[in-house]
């Protein structure tokens, strides 16, 4: 049995010749600054101590913010913190922070006290969006043959994939949008953003792109700072439409940045067609002007149809496989009907 040499306790617990509780007292385990300042954008609401922001509940802000302030008496390990508020105004609480700590092998227990402190500002992403600033460009456009819902759809990409960015980078944003004349215009925070977005748009509609850059000034760092202008023009034609394609006639299926799948409406037949040909792709009949006929009979491999113009019955092939309902798009080339799969 050991015994401590400041009070003479028989102990099995010494910490440099002391027991536990000589060892500790008077001893400052934990300790907290007057005050911590926690920022609050009063545009997008997200909370920071500093640089740093992020998107959370205002309780949570405060308390992680006491947390994160606390300093530890390097012969502690801590096991456990629990914090409590009590607010005194709505811009001032006082907040408590009791860590359970172990001491060179020791249980030990201490608390400590802060004042957090709310200030109002604009974070610099707030402060950036709404000085309008931006790095890039996307300027998606198209010929009159492109349907203004499908810019609307390529704008809605764009912002789904910011929207998921910024998630985990809060640098990134739309600066605004635009319509104007032939497209859209997206202004974006950043440069990678750009490129990430033609890229985008690119896979998707298989679409031609161009890249301009501009010298505009100098960073903070003194470094060149460059805006980026990209094109994204989208094709004519979009999944669905029926194509002409080295003299026959094609569902569009399916387009990516290595170019297209497309179906023969005569045959059924899937087949590729390379990037580098996609430019030979011509419109024939939109997907949304396909023509509907009420299927009157099924067999394997045709069905009989109503003719839309003059209701006179019509066989039709199809797909051996093909699951068909009470109506089947149909497409008219060279005065003959054709099913389209």
């Amino acid at each position: 049995m050991n015994f401590c040499v400041k009070c003479g306790k028989e102990t099995e617990n010494i910490i440099d010749g002391l027991c536990t509780e000589c060892f500790l007292d008077g001893k400052k385990l934990i300790s907290l600054p007057h005050h911590v300042n926690v920022f609050v954008c009063t545009n997008c609401g997200d909370t920071g101590t500093g640089e740093f922001w992020e998107t959370k509940d205002l309780r949570d802000a405060i308390l992680d913010a006491a947390e994160g302030a606390l300093n530890i008496n390097k012969e502690a390990k801590k096991l456990d913190i629990e914090s409590v508020s009590l607010e005194q105004d709505p811009y001032t609480f006082v907040v408590e922070v009791t860590a359970k700590l172990d001491v060179k092998g020791c249980p030990a227990e201490d608390s400590a006290t802060t004042i957090i402190r709310l200030k109002n500002t604009v974070c610099k992403r707030c402060s950036r969006q709404l000085g309008n600033y931006y790095e890039a460009i996307l300027q998606i456009r198209g010929s009159k043959e492109v349907p203004h819902k499908t810019m609307k759809e390529a704008l809605r990409k764009v912002e789904n994939l910011v929207d998921a960015q910024s998630i985990t980078n809060r640098r990134l944003f739309i600066t605004k949008a635009e319509e104007v004349q032939g497209g859209i215009d997206i202004y974006l925070s950043s440069i990678s953003m750009g490129k990430a977005a033609s890229k985008e748009l690119t896979d998707t509609y298989c679409a031609e792109t161009k890249e301009a850059s501009k010298l505009v000034g100098l960073t903070e760092e003194g470094t060149e700072m460059y805006r980026v202008t990209y094109l994204v023009r989208l094709p004519d034609f979009q999944a669905g439409d029926i194509v002409q394609f080295e003299g026959r006639y094609f569902k569009l299926v399916r387009l990516s940045s290595t170019g297209a799948k497309v179906i023969d409406i005569t045959n059924h037949r899937e087949r590729s067609v390379k990037r580098s040909d996609i430019p030979m792709l011509k419109v024939f009949v939109k997907a949304g002007d396909l023509r509907e006929a009420v299927v009157i009979s099924k067999g394997k491999g045709e069905v009989q149809i109503l003719e839309p113009s003059n209701y006179s019955t019509v066989d039709l092939k199809i797909p051996e496989d093909a699951e068909i309902g009470d109506a089947v798009k149909v497409v008219e080339i060279n005065d003959s009907l054709y099913y389209v799969p």
